[in-house]
């Protein structure tokens, strides 16, 4: 089964559909390191919890390592000392990320029951705000709403079992996706249309 090519107006591929088709096997690739990747955080979602965890720790120390040093380079910079302060704030939940990646994994939990709720809320508002102009796709968006307050309920009430399958779950959930989405492009770009 092949794809129809995202053509120009002049009838040639697109450089973007082209490169696609000149690099399926390595976005074929990658989308099968993903769904692996996806699975295994699937089954065994407290190891992936931790190590997101652990992970995004890494991220805030760097981050925070290195906004100070561009903000002392350039100390005559307006807002220096809100500079210096976002990258102490960073360096300090990247310390307590890594110190206790337990504690952490509790703490980004909440924030993802947070997340499901607000954002749910919100999408099912605008879903509402837009039944007339968007026809019969709002529906699509108070679902996806409904289902982001169902998870972040399913979670809630979980506590505190749920601490230890909520984020590597929906990281694994996310990363499989992914990664089949990328297979069927790369298998989709493999052959041109003929």
């Amino acid at each position: 089964m092949s794809a129809t090519p995202n053509l120009n107006a002049s009838g040639t591929a697109m450089p973007e559909t082209q490169s696609i088709r000149e690099h399926w096997r390595l976005f074929l690739t990658e989308g099968i390191i993903l769904v692996l990747l996806g699975l295994g955080a699937i089954l065994v979602p407290p190891i992936a919890g931790l190590a997101a965890t652990v992970f995004l720790g890494w991220l805030f120390v760097i981050g925070g390592v290195v906004g100070l040093v561009a903000t002392f380079r350039a100390r005559g910079a307006p807002g220096f000392w809100w500079a210096v302060f976002s990258a102490i704030i960073a360096l300090l939940a990247g310390a307590v990320l890594l110190w206790n990646p337990l504690q952490g994994l509790v703490t980004l939990t909440y924030v993802l029951i947070a997340y499901f709720l607000v954002d749910g809320v919100f999408m099912i508002a605008l879903g509402i705000a837009h039944r007339r102009d968007l026809s019969h796709r709002w529906q699509g968006l108070v679902l996806n709403g409904v289902i982001d307050v169902i998870l972040a309920v399913i979670i809630l009430s979980g506590l505190p079992g749920s601490f230890a399958w909520a984020l590597g779950l929906l990281l694994g959930i996310d990363l499989a996706f992914g990664g089949a989405t990328l297979i069927a492009m790369a298998l989709a770009a493999r052959h041109p249309a003929g």
